[in-house]
């Protein structure tokens, strides 16, 4: 369980986040908003890359703020970028086996093979990462998130830039994580059909603060939701 309460990040005058709180308990978990609702903010204080002014983060009972992120990385925390970090000078399968070096224990070029097969890109192993489509590298990206025992995995947007199949496929990828290796995943997107397909539960946030948390399709059917994020004006009774 993630577990996040009370969270508020200043910017000097600027307040990106304002006493957010919420509790992942699911597989797969999303957070949506509108641009500068403080979505990536949050993704950021996970990672260890942004310092919150007050409230507190656990995974499991681990207070994550207390964590260096080099840290987090070691107990498991994966997350991908809405640009994959990519290296194309390496080859597929050198680019997932840099990041399961970095994980304790194992056999760790067979983990590579089989998150690679797992993800479609066996016959692509040994494909340069400059010669990569798009989709190859999300593909490329989530392997590297699924190996050396994630605990905690956070996409940044996946769905971006790919196709109506693509992205279907990217879905259900995602929910076969936890199956495949236990970890819990949250997902950024602006794809409501792509949250609403892959996430139990969604939490959505508008100029950094809270304004709806649930089962995602109560979520989404939430007048606030709506006016906020879909666009459509909201009817006070």
């Amino acid at each position: 369980m993630t577990e996040i309460a009370n969270v508020t990040v200043r910017f000097g005058g600027v307040v990106a986040l304002n006493d957010v709180s919420a509790s992942f308990t699911q597989p797969v978990s999303g957070i949506i908003g509108p641009n500068g609702a403080g979505k990536t903010t949050l993704m950021n204080v996970l990672s260890g890359f942004v310092r919150v002014t007050s409230g507190s983060v656990s995974q499991d009972g681990t207070d994550f703020l207390r964590l260096a992120p080099h840290r987090r990385a070691r107990w498991g925390l994966r997350r991908s970028f809405q640009r994959e970090e990519i290296a194309g000078d390496l080859t597929v399968f050198d680019n997932v086996l840099v990041q399961a070096d970095n994980a304790p224990g194992g056999d760790r070029a067979a983990e590579v093979s089989e998150m690679l097969a797992h993800v479609g890109l066996a016959d692509r192993a040994d494909k340069m990462g400059r010669d990569l489509n798009s989709f190859e590298r999300r593909l490329t990206d989530i392997a590297k998130c699924m190996v050396g025992t994630p605990r905690l995995i956070m996409f940044d947007e996946p769905g971006g830039g790919l196709s109506v199949d693509e992205t279907k496929q990217l879905g259900a990828l995602i929910l076969s994580i936890r199956d495949k290796t236990g970890a819990q995943v949250l997902v950024i997107d602006h794809d409501v059909e792509l949250i609403r397909a892959i996430c139990s539960e969604t939490l959505v946030l508008d100029f950094g603060r809270r304004i709806a948390f649930g089962p995602t399709a109560d979520v989404l059917a939430d007048p606030k939701v709506k006016a906020a994020y879909l666009g459509t004006e909201e009817v006070t009774p």
